[in-house]
């Protein structure tokens, strides 16, 4: 949970630190400028909110790997929650706004977060998971998020070591398999999800786990 909290506070203080002209740069998400990115931070923290005051009464049914579907295509943009936040970041016109929403959504579900009781149960996405579970997930979500941030804006600081390196564990753990020693945790990230390929001599050293990649996430 402590984890979660330092990703997600990393994440919020690089989101409030750009300038506004960086909200129109594309981000690491395919089709999506920043200010899209960010409008979609704010449903996560909504979705996270809702989540820990949705407890379930029956055993946890998933954890913080099986918590992932893994899809075999990649988003295409055409997916009507997609289209949803390109219009809505679209209608806040002034990244300040924007800015402000997920200060103030995303404030609340850092406290909500360390708040919650770990071994409690809740519910989501017709899932059962302890509270734990949940946010563990989450580190992940922050992580990815937060490298495609920064996928465009040199400069922008990136998330904590900690957090890459639980994320690349998590993804390690959905493939099945460990990525190569000599891969960075950004690059396990970056190449296990899709968001860039994979050099000729990564390629090489992936051997067998290229066939599994990328994961896509959802």
């Amino acid at each position: 949970m402590d984890l979660f909290s330092r990703s997600w506070t990393a994440l919020r203080t690089a989101v409030a630190e750009l300038p506004d002209k960086d909200f129109e740069q594309p981000s690491g998400c395919a089709g999506w400028l920043v200010r899209d990115l960010v409008c979609h931070l704010v449903i996560d923290a909504q979705d996270v909110l809702i989540t820990l005051v949705t407890p379930a009464d029956s055993q946890a049914t998933a954890d913080a790997v099986t918590y992932w579907h893994v899809s075999d295509e990649a988003p295409t943009g055409d997916d009507p929650l997609d289209a949803l936040i390109v219009r809505l970041a679209a209608a806040y016109e002034e990244a300040g706004l924007l800015r402000f929403h997920l200060d103030d959504v995303g404030s609340a579900a850092g406290r909500a977060a360390r708040l919650a009781d770990p071994v409690a149960l809740v519910r989501t996405q017709d899932m059962v998971l302890t509270v734990g579970d949940y946010l563990d997930a989450y580190v992940l979500e922050w992580t990815l998020h937060h490298l495609d941030l920064i996928a465009h804006l040199p400069g922008t600081p990136g998330p904590p070591s900690e957090g890459l390196a639980r994320s690349r564990a998590l993804l390690e753990q959905i493939a099945g398999a460990a990525f190569p020693a000599s891969f960075t945790d950004p690059g396990v990230l970056l190449v296990g999800t899709g968001r860039r390929p994979p050099t000729d001599a990564e390629r090489a050293e992936l051997g067998e786990l290229e066939k599994r990649l990328p994961l896509i996430l959802g």
